[in-house]
């Protein structure tokens, strides 16, 4: 089974006890049918609920590695863009089977949880879930596809102000929802910008995560520029950041969101 660094991952039978290392991980295991076959997570793994009740082996940032050993994984999922890169090397040269995760287009979603089931023995469930989500985004493109071009801004940190570019998950959510993202052409995934970036680029739609999942205070500071075409139509939109920036299925739930505001958008020209 290839991995997302096209690494062979190759077990003897489907994995019993397995550890997630990044909260987007913990919830594609669980997706693909795997929850109860979890022994640890790392913090911040919060969803579904009951990955709240399993121990933790650090930050996805910061591993405790002795307490990963000490559970005796079969199977870890590692995130390669975000764990420490020394760490995951030390996993794998202890000869603990390492998957490495780094789904970038909705696409990848789905085969994640396929490759995921296939790992532990859940095909069924996986081969479920990642058909709910193709179809889900299959639908919201063909209702979107002849829909009128939105330019929108998505903020996904305030300090520095942060945004996506056009490879980025999010811009494909936005996209989908007959969307343009205004920063799509920077070189960074995920690049820091002005103030003065976002007032020159005037989106008519600005959308923000927050600190937490029902905090929009992100969007406070955008009331002040009365200029904005998105300040003047009242379009300054929040999601809730667990379902548009974790590369999992509720980015099914996140892109309606998503695109029930453009249509309010729509709607105020």
């Amino acid at each position: 089974m290839a991995d997302d660094l096209e690494r062979q991952v190759c077990l003897g039978q489907p994995a019993e006890r397995i550890i997630a290392l990044s909260p987007g991980a913990t919830e594609l295991v669980f997706a693909a049918g795997a929850g109860e076959k979890m022994v640890a997570a790392v913090s911040f793994s919060d969803y579904p609920p009951a990955a709240r009740q399993l121990p933790h082996v650090g930050s996805y940032n910061r591993l405790d590695m002795e307490a990963i050993l000490a559970l005796e994984p079969d199977l870890i999922i590692a995130w390669q863009s975000g764990n420490p890169q020394t760490q995951t090397e030390q996993l794998a040269a202890m000869k603990v089977p390492v998957y490495f995760s780094e789904p970038r287009r909705f696409a990848d979603i789905s085969s994640t949880l396929e490759r995921l089931a296939t790992l532990a023995g859940t095909e069924k469930v996986g081969q479920g879930a990642a058909d709910a989500l193709r179809s889900g985004i299959a639908a919201l493109r063909e209702r979107h596809a002849s829909a009128a071009p939105v330019t929108v801004f998505y903020q996904i940190w305030d300090d520095p102000l942060m945004t996506v570019n056009g490879k980025h998950l999010i811009s494909e959510a936005i996209q989908a929802c007959g969307g343009v993202n205004i920063f799509a052409d920077l070189p960074a995934l995920a690049p820091r910008i002005s103030a003065e970036s976002v007032l020159g680029k005037n989106p008519e739609v600005i959308v923000a995560g927050g600190m937490g999942e029902a905090d929009s205070s992100w969007l406070t500071r955008w009331k002040t520029f009365s200029s904005l075409q998105a300040v003047k139509r009242d379009n300054l939109f929040f999601i809730a950041p667990s379902t548009l920036q974790r590369p999992t299925p509720r980015l099914l739930l996140g892109t309606r969101s998503l695109c029930r505001h453009l249509e309010s958008a729509r709607a105020r020209r």
